[in-house]
């Protein structure tokens, strides 16, 4: 169940990430809210995990998911390029967050 909640927790990161973003330093409403409901709720996921798995495979995970999904979702609406590189490095960064739960 731990796992479970920390990949929620990651993919509720890459929400308030990208709610930050589009909030335009809190002078937009909707999206600073998102920002506080999906931070609160991925602060508590992280926390929740941390209890029965280590804090650094929990950490890191928890910001591998929320990187790649950010700069997997600014690359799907046009807002930053895509290029083999960085695509490369992504899968590197998704292939650390698997080996850590297969070392696990």
């Amino acid at each position: 169940m731990s796992w479970f909640v920390l990949v929620l927790s990651g993919v509720l990161e890459a929400v308030w990430a990208t709610a930050l973003g589009r909030s335009e330093g809190f002078s937009r409403l909707v999206p600073s809210l998102v920002f506080v409901a999906a931070l609160v709720a991925s602060m508590a996921g992280l926390a929740y995990a941390m209890r029965d798995l280590p804090i650094g495979t929990s950490y890191a995970v928890w910001v591998g998911i929320g990187a790649v999904l950010t700069v997997v979702y600014a690359m799907s609406t046009g807002s930053e390029g895509v290029s083999v590189l960085k695509v490369l490095f992504l899968l590197m960064i998704i292939a650390g967050v698997v080996g850590l739960k297969v070392a696990h």
